[in-house]
């Protein structure tokens, strides 16, 4: 009967049945905090006071969504596609082929699909390491290549598994970034604070093993997802007729190296700022004013931008709401309570049940980065106790903290690829990006979390 437990459970339920995630969340949240004990009015307190914690990401994907339409205005991802198109479909055009030229163009066709994921991954690793961007260019460049998708009839479960496995993988494993606030600040700082003694420097080690339980995954969803998938074909799938109006009027090579200079110049100020709020606003206007859009023209790209991410925005903002009910219940140290005093010195059994735990945890709050602080304070002197070595104690709790991470319906690891990959319709939240990350990444993961912390 432990409320976090049947938060999740409840949570997880309710989105499978194509109930929506927001309200999934919200009554998950109301459930938990009335199994807590806590009644009806402390648990909306608790909720409503969580909520700010999500306002300003979900300004920020307003943004980046307006950003993201006023480039494609621009005509530069239009390019882009168009490019791509060109590759995709120039092998031949002929109507009568042999069929050595046939399979010429399928060889062809198989090695661009695969240059394309390639690619989705590199970019999606960059933004989590190189260019700490997070999701922020999933919303731009996906929506406008739905259409060479559909040409090459490319499973868009795999691209979300693509994105997924770059948004988490490298943060869990390289201290650049995202994984320098995760690994070096969170994992190692709330690590230390409570009582075990590693240096920041072994715990990219201690997450090697974790890392590459998630890239088996990548292989194992590559090979599943690899037959073709046929979508709709859509007039420029995912554009509106704004977009559409503006493509009619190719882009010159001069307005495109502008528009270029302009996404490079709100990165930069991004990175400067460290506010992707601040980065977005820059690049709207300044691409806007750059493009010559009119100032009606521009409130009608505002308003579709924001609609085009305002699901992600409300999702983001219910689920800190939901996190915060788990937080004030109380839940988490009576379930981790409870599972070692039923499983006692069994460091097998122990392991996995706090991979298990820290599942469920993370999925529940979405955010990887919010769960360390939460079963670190636990989990250390739990693992002390069992006789984890410090290398396995951060493997156990970096690996519990970032597992639900991918295949959480709240996360925006999860969020950020339906965004873009549903911009035409075509592409279920739960049915084509949760579950299939949560079988690819969370499964694997938990098998390698828990063997690396047996096995250091």
């Amino acid at each position: 009967m432990n409320p976090v437990l049947i938060s999740v459970i409840l949570m997880l339920v309710l989105s499978l049945v194509r109930v929506n995630v927001v309200v999934a969340l919200v009554l998950s949240a109301i459930v938990g905090g009335q199994f807590a004990g806590m009644g009806l009015a402390d648990t909306i307190s608790a909720f409503e006071s969580g909520l700010g914690g999500g306002a300003s990401i979900a300004l920020s994907y307003a943004l980046l969504g307006a950003f993201a339409v006023a480039i494609s205005q621009s005509g530069l991802t239009d390019y882009l596609a168009q490019t791509i198109v060109k590759k995709v479909t120039g092998a031949n055009h002929q109507s009568h082929q042999s069929q050595q030229s046939q399979q010429s163009q399928q060889s062809q066709q198989s090695m661009v699909k695969g240059a394309i994921l390639l690619a989705i991954i590199a970019m999606a690793v960059a933004s989590q390491n190189l260019v700490p961007v997070h999701i922020a260019f999933i919303p731009i460049l996906i929506p406008p290549l739905l259409g060479v998708f559909n040409r090459l009839n490319i499973d868009r479960r795999l691209i979300a598994c693509c994105l997924t496995f770059g948004l988490v993988t490298t943060y869990m494993w390289l201290p650049v970034g995202f994984g320098g606030i995760f690994i070096n600040q969170l994992l190692h700082g709330n690590l230390v604070s409570n009582g075990l003694e590693i240096a920041a420097s072994e715990l990219p080690k201690a997450m090697t093993l974790p890392a590459l339980g998630m890239f088996a995954g990548l292989i194992a969803a590559t090979y599943f997802y690899r037959r073709p998938r046929n979508y709709t074909a859509q007039a420029e799938a995912g554009q509106t007729e704004i977009e559409r109006a503006s493509i009619e009027a190719k882009p010159n090579s001069v307005r495109l190296l502008l528009s270029f200079a302009v996404i490079v110049l709100a990165l930069i100020v991004q990175l400067k700022t460290d506010s992707i709020i601040a980065g977005a606003l820059f690049g709207f206007l300044a691409l806007t004013t750059a493009c010559g859009i009119k100032p009606k023209q521009s409130q009608d790209l505002f308003i579709e931008g924001a609609k085009m991410m305002s699901l992600i925005g409300f999702i983001m903002i219910a689920a800190a709401g939901f996190a915060e009910v788990m937080k004030a219940s109380g839940g988490v140290p009576d379930l981790v309570e409870g599972a070692s005093s039923i499983l006692g010195n069994n460091k097998y059994l122990a392991a996995a049940a706090m991979m298990a735990i820290g599942l469920l945890v993370t999925m529940g709050i979405g955010s990887s980065f919010s769960t360390i602080q939460v079963i670190a304070t636990i989990y250390v002197p739990l693992c002390a106790t069992l006789g984890f070595s410090p290398l396995a104690t951060a493997a156990l709790i970096g690996s519990a903290a970032a597992i639900g991470d991918a295949g959480s319906p709240a996360s925006d690891s999860t969020l950020g690829p339906t965004a873009g990959l549903n911009a035409d319709g075509q592409h279920d939240h739960i049915y084509d990006t949760v579950i299939p990350t949560f079988v690819f990444f969370n499964l694997p993961l938990l098998f390698a979390g828990w063997l690396a912390a047996i096995l250091l």
